[in-house]
């Protein structure tokens, strides 16, 4: 599974950790930068601050995620 975590390095340098959210999307032709990187700007909305976000691409073993619910 494949998943994005967003960070946000705020004007001290200081990183933030945002949050984790996992690519769902079928046509892996779709998925560019640009398109990740939307998916925060849905979240934290236009006036966040977007020119210091960035993104890690991970990929997790399915069988190693654990659900607490």
């Amino acid at each position: 599974m494949v998943v994005y975590e967003y960070y946000w390095r705020d004007e001290t340098d200081r990183v933030h950790f945002i949050g984790i959210i996992p690519e769902r999307r079928g046509k892996l032709e779709r998925i560019t930068d640009e398109s990740i990187l939307n998916l925060a700007k849905i979240i934290l909305g236009e006036d966040a601050g977007l020119s210091n976000l960035f993104f890690a691409q991970i990929t997790i073993d399915e069988a190693r995620v654990t659900s607490y619910a």
